[in-house]
């Protein structure tokens, strides 16, 4: 309802300076008067008081004014932390009660602020969690200090942000409410040094700590369950309350998923924090490569240039220059080759090797047939091999015809194409990693220059990823029980290396090559990838089918949703979807699976989910609040308090009642006229001298 009240201003009509002088005149003049017994002493006081009323011009201003509401804010946390137990619950019961009593409450304005965590990055442990005190700044921006009435906080006190000095300079009453009680216990897993890189094959170490909190200093056995990419390793025990340290082993190079888990404890809030993960990047020390040319030759100088261009990679290269039936009569003193150390490489230190290669090679009698098995045997368990052949491949010396037979995909015929073609991607290699997305490929024919020879073969197994003409094999892959086989079946590749006829993706080609055979995790044919970016989900399935299959995706809370995926591109599927919790989501199509972590690896809103008072205290206590432990739906009162008083009591919290306004209009009244002042003033001298005279 509006409202009128007066207020009395003054607007000189001289300087300010002027009036003071005129004021300590008048003071001086009066004082002397008395002191001499004056007769007209009080008239001329009364004049010269009418003079100064009138030089300070007084009027009074009527204002009209409408009131001002206040504002209160209920900041509800909606975390996932604020969702264990029965908190959920509570916290919705608390503030509909809230919302009730505030709304009752006349000149008082609410806002609800519902608080959500932040999902953060995932290269950050720090991001993310719950801003509370953000969220109540953006909440309060717009509403002046003075309309502020309080700030009710409904809360677990988990909370990751520090208090603005606004909130606390604005002299509103901070009140938290937490949902639940202060002798809650929990077990919770720590890590406390991971690193991110390890070297594939060599013990990596992890420091973490297990620790029973709320459960007083008792000490206990838990048992730690480790799996890498979700393969489970031996359970290993350790002592709680202390830091322990495990070592493992990581088996592929790139990205590896490591997730820890404590068994559960005496007394659990939540399991979530039982859990870590840790994602570490495993790299090879050095990638150990033997190439053996069969003879010198044009295409020869291009594997070696590949190879040691990476400096990742150790080459060991021989070139039979000289070989065994060579009879010239030159003096073995006069050579001054170097002797091929059969027996070191392919039985002694074969196994050391991550790939070996064969360019050009035939039997000529410098590997015995044993070693050649050697190399049968080391694909077998797991070794790779590339055969990059010429025309002797389809000759009678061919290595062919030799115990490699066992693990090559193709066979020769015999025959040999010398005619000009273009190298073409086939359909299954539109969707291989090694040739999908080739530069040139997607033209016909394809925009790189032409080769001349191709090795005719009949294929037995594996996938001809390029072909030549007439569709004959030109590059095979094939796996060899734990192993690895590529034949490329030309001697040609070096035409794209001189840029003959625009040159063509020899380099890209030859590199994805080697490093699938090495197994290279981005060069997988088939594989699983998810990756989660704010509050998405995008999931890729790589598959050499036509068609992939729906993933079942399981989130961090357990539930789980078919995700269909869309083809993207030749053996490209992908899917995304909206998500909103944080933690490990699981994805599995029932061929391939796939962990990804959402937010932060082992976020803050899972640290310690104990009901606690510490980040809140401080604000509360500056600004008179009062903090309540809500283990039942017991709400508080509500009363509007003046500022400055008490605002909390053992069953109710203030709210400040401020009784501001905002004036509509204001209307001017002046008291006292000039001219009348100046009047009596004449008539005050006029009386005095009339006194003085007598």
């Amino acid at each position: 309802m509006p409202t009128s009240g007066w207020q009395l201003t003054f607007s000189p009509l001289v300087a300010d300076w002027l009036l003071v002088v005129g004021i300590l005149l008048v003071i001086s003049l009066t004082a002397l008067s008395v002191w001499r017994r004056g007769a007209g002493t009080w008239w001329r006081l009364a004049a010269c008081a009418a003079v100064l009323v009138a030089l300070l011009n007084p009027s009074a201003l009527r204002e009209e004014r409408d009131p001002v509401t206040d504002v209160a804010v209920i900041a509800i946390d909606r975390s996932q932390s604020n969702t264990l137990n029965n908190r959920a619950e509570l916290t919705d019961t608390v503030a509909a009660a809230l919302r009730e009593k505030i709304t009752a409450e006349n000149g008082l304005d609410l806002r609800i602020v519902d608080i959500t965590d932040t999902l953060g990055s995932t290269s950050s442990d720090t991001a993310g969690g719950t801003q509370l005190f953000s969220a109540i700044e953006d909440a309060i921006a717009d509403v002046p200090p003075e309309r502020l009435a309080g700030i009710i906080a409904i809360t677990d006190g988990q909370i990751h942000d520090s208090a603005p000095r606004a909130i606390a300079d604005s002299g509103a009453p901070f009140h938290a409410l937490l949902t639940g009680s202060n002798d809650e216990a929990d077990r919770i897993l720590t890590i406390e040094e991971a690193p991110r890189f390890a070297i594939v094959g060599e013990e990596m170490t992890l420091k973490l700590r297990v620790d029973d909190v709320g459960a007083g200093d008792s000490v206990a056995i838990a048992g730690i369950t480790v799996s890498i990419d979700g393969e489970a390793l031996p359970t290993l025990s350790v002592t709680t309350g202390s830091t322990q340290s495990i070592t493992l082993e990581l088996e592929h190079g790139g990205e590896n998923v490591i997730e820890i888990e404590a068994a559960p404890g005496p007394a659990e809030l939540t399991l979530e924090n039982n859990r870590a993960v840790v994602v570490a990047n495993g790299i090879r020390d050095r990638l150990r490569v033997l190439l053996v040319s069969g003879e010198p030759h044009a295409g020869e100088r291009t594997w070696r240039n590949l190879l040691k261009a990476d400096p990742a990679v150790d080459l060991v290269h021989f070139t039979i220059l000289r070989p065994p039936e060579k009879q010239d009569g030159t003096p073995i003193n006069e050579l001054s080759l170097i002797a091929f150390p059969t027996r070191e490489l392919f039985s002694v230190k074969l196994k050391e090797f991550d790939l070996v290669i064969f360019d050009r090679y035939r039997r000529r009698g410098v590997l015995p047939i044993a070693y050649l098995q050697n190399v049968a045997n080391y694909v077998d368990d797991g070794g790779a091999l590339l055969m990059a052949v010429g025309p002797d491949f389809a000759s009678p010396f061919s290595i062919f015809r030799t115990p490699l037979a066992g693990v090559l995909p193709a066979a020769p015929t015999g025959d040999v194409f010398a005619q000009g073609y273009y190298p073409t991607v086939t359909p299954l290699g539109q969707r291989h990693p090694v040739t999908s997305g080739l530069p040139g490929a997607d033209q016909s024919p394809p925009n790189w220059g032409r080769w001349f020879r191709l090795i005719d073969t009949e294929q037995a197994s594996g996938d001809a990823l390029m072909e030549g003409p007439g569709n004959r094999p030109l590059m095979v892959l094939d796996r060899v029980g734990e192993g690895r086989v590529a034949q490329l079946l030309s001697d040609h590749a070096w035409l794209w290396t001189r840029g003959f006829e625009g040159g063509g993706p020899q380099a890209e080609m030859l590199r994805r090559l080697a490093h699938w055979l090495m197994k290279e995790p981005d060069l997988e044919e088939e594989k699983l990838r998810a990756t989660a970016t704010g509050g998405t989900l995008t999931v890729t399935r790589q598959t050499m089918a036509e068609e992939a299959p729906p993933v079942t995706v399981t989130a961090p809370d357990g539930t789980t949703q078919q995700l269909e995926l869309a083809a993207d591109g030749p053996g490209r599927f992908t899917a995304r979807m909206d998500i909103n919790q944080m933690g490990l989501y699981r994805l599995d199509d029932g061929e391939k699976k796939t962990i990804t972590a959402a937010g932060p690896l082992n976020p803050k809103e899972f640290a310690d989910v104990r009901v606690t008072d510490a980040h809140v205290a401080t604000l509360a206590d500056e600004t008179g609040g009062g903090i309540r432990y809500m283990s039942a739906a017991d709400t508080p009162d509500i009363r509007r308090i003046r500022p400055g008083r008490d605002a909390s009591g053992a069953s109710w919290i203030g709210l400040n009642a401020k009784s501001e306004y905002a004036v509509r209009a204001v209307s001017e009244h002046t008291l006292i006229r000039p001219e009348l002042a100046l009047l009596f003033a004449l008539g005050a001298f006029m009386l005095a001298w009339r006194r003085e005279g007598r």
